[in-house]
């Protein structure tokens, strides 16, 4: 989209702080897009606005962030705009529109969360055997050893594209697995 690739933009997002007293748009109706505004509003963001094409948030948003979300939302802490694309991203605003119109909202900071796809480029690096159409790394699922011998993988990346699959619940039991591995291995864990 017009816009995408300005310095402001990203697909990715790590840390709530620096938009302290920032304007943010984050674009998306899913777990990602949720909590992103969640942090951002309670880190003190000036104003954080939703945009989501649907006609509501997804019902794939995890059951103890979905009550806050529509709450932050309910109460004015939080602006949705549903049914409401971007059209264009400039350095100051994102032009939206939706049942509204066109609107042109301010923004410090945009988060494009659409869709997360894995960054496989330090794996590749490392000689690991990525699928080109899943994005998942070759590895043991009981090990979750790659082909690279002493290279594991853990987390949402051992479910490439499809990160629903994996995530803390499930994930957090990676580690004990790979432990496990290294110890069989005979080589020391501290």
């Amino acid at each position: 989209m017009p816009g995408e690739d300005l310095p402001h933009v990203s697909h990715y997002y790590d840390d709530p702080h620096p938009f302290y007293r920032k304007r943010v748009v984050v674009v998306g109706g899913k777990n990602s897009a949720a909590i992103v505004a969640l942090e951002l509003y309670r880190a003190g963001a000036a104003a954080v606005t939703l945009v989501h094409r649907g006609a509501a948030l997804s019902n794939s948003i995890k059951y103890w962030i979905r009550p806050d979300i529509e709450n932050r939302i309910k109460e004015g802490s939080v602006r949705a705009l549903l049914e409401t694309h971007v059209v264009e991203i400039r350095p100051e605003c994102v032009f939206v529109a939706g049942p509204r119109g066109r609107e042109e909202l301010p923004a410090d900071a945009v988060f494009l969360l659409t869709g997360y796809l894995p960054d496989t480029g330090l794996m590749r690096e490392a000689g690991l055997r990525v699928d080109a159409g899943t994005l998942v790394p070759e590895h043991d699922p009981e090990t979750f050893e790659t082909n690279v011998p002493g290279i594991f993988v853990a987390g949402s990346i051992v479910s490439g594209r499809n990160t629903g699959r994996t995530f803390i619940e499930n994930g957090r039991f990676h580690g004990a697995a790979i432990v496990g591995a290294i110890q069989a291995k005979g080589l020391p864990v501290r």
